[in-house]
């Protein structure tokens, strides 16, 4: 392979199918749907890619906004991940509509120039819906669509540009306290207060922290206190963002102490206890060094200069982590400008002049690294090697 004129032409490729990019990304923008209700966009998307030659499977791992697009043939199986789900009230303010236009062009770009006749490798572009929520791609992970894939990327847009930080593991913990009703001026004594042992809970598992690993985050909310003030609440709730940095600490520590903690309120207060987990668990990114400096090479052939950090203080979850216990995978972030992310200022700026060009800057940094593992296939061994020792340690 001539690989400089390769190089040429994917970068050129992108720039043609800027439009394209425009259009997804402010036609996401102006139709923001939440989790699982993708429907608009991922018909589009996946409509696109049928008109160019890829071949879409749609309803992947059970979820109706979920799709496969393939084309080409033979191996390595690469993939694009594109997400597209909305947040309540503010829209893309997480600029899922920016990912999904990156994987678009990058799928497009890639199987248009790194033909079967140029190498043989199969394209993949994955739809991967409620990100947000549910954890699609954890989904699809069980459910075997990554079993064959070789090597995933996907490019998520922030405030730098960069190889990609960490994310941490997640569970998501509903409590919920079970007490008796009665008249709250009449009868207290004959009620059991659901509300008081939620809020003994509350409070208690908030300051667990002071005794437990400094990566740990415990964010937390009521979300049912009780219905009227003058009865006794004979239910109360609340739900907690569960984070460490790995899921080992989660799962074995970190829940274990909560759940624990949690039961003696139950008991000291006469409350029955249910506790349960409302999303499925997230696991922390696994990295892949190999796949780092490929991308860090082609940031630097584009003329950037990129953030080394780490993810700052941390905490950030994603169900690229699930991706990443499965095959090879990198999120790479790019940036849009200096706007937090989940805030309407954020959504908004996905459709600015800065926003376009960011996502398309990151979708060639996205092509020139695939084609720099379609070249080097001894890459993709290493990294399944590093994949393996983890998993069996």
């Amino acid at each position: 392979m001539d690989m400089e004129a390769l190089r040429h032409k994917l970068r050129e490729k992108i720039e043609l199918l800027s439009p394209m990019v425009e259009n997804v990304a402010r036609s996401l923008y102006e139709h923001p749907e939440l989790g699982l209700e993708e429907v608009f966009a991922s018909r589009k998307i996946a409509e696109i890619l049928e008109r160019h030659g890829f071949s879409v499977e749609y309803g992947v791992a059970g979820m109706k906004t979920a799709f496969r697009a393939s084309k080409g043939r033979g191996k390595p199986v690469v993939a694009f991940m594109a997400e597209y789900d909305a947040l309540p009230e503010i829209g893309h303010g997480c600029g899922h509509n920016l990912i999904a236009s990156v994987a678009l062009a990058a799928g497009i770009a890639c199987s248009d120039v790194i033909s079967p006749e140029t190498a043989e490798v199969t394209w993949v572009v994955l739809g991967t819906p409620a990100e947000e929520t549910i954890g699609g791609k954890i989904i699809m992970a069980e459910a075997g669509v990554f079993d064959d894939i070789d090597v995933a990327f996907i490019a998520h847009p922030g405030q730098r540009n960069s190889v990609g930080g960490e994310s941490w593991a997640s569970w998501p913990v509903e409590i919920t306290f079970r007490g008796q009703a009665s008249h709250a001026g009449a009868n207290p004594q004959g009620g059991v207060n659901a509300l008081d042992a939620l809020v003994q809970a509350y409070i208690g598992i908030r300051n667990l922290r002071n005794s437990l690993d400094d990566s740990v985050r415990i964010p937390g909310v009521i979300t049912h206190g009780g219905d009227a003030p003058n009865v006794v609440p004979d239910k109360a709730t609340a739900r907690f963002s569960i984070r460490a940095k790995t899921s080992k600490y989660l799962e074995e520590v970190l829940i274990p102490r909560i759940r624990t903690f949690a039961e003696g309120i139950a008991k000291a207060t006469g409350t029955v206890l249910e506790f349960s987990h409302y999303e499925p668990l997230f696991r922390e990114t696994l990295k892949y060094p190999q796949l780092q400096e490929i991308v860090e090479r082609n940031w630097r052939r584009l003329g950037v200069e990129i953030s080394r950090e780490e993810g700052g203080p941390g905490g950030g979850v994603t169900d690229v982590g699930a991706v990443t216990w499965r095959t090879p995978a990198i999120q790479i972030g790019f940036r849009i400008g200096d706007v937090r992310g989940h805030t309407r200022e954020f959504a908004q700026a996905t459709v600015s002049e800065a926003g376009i060009q960011g996502a398309l800057l990151a979708a060639k940094v996205l092509v020139l690294s695939a084609l720099d593992v379609v070249a080097s296939p001894g890459v993709i061994d290493e990294m399944k090697r590093r994949l393996s020792d983890v998993q069996n340690r």
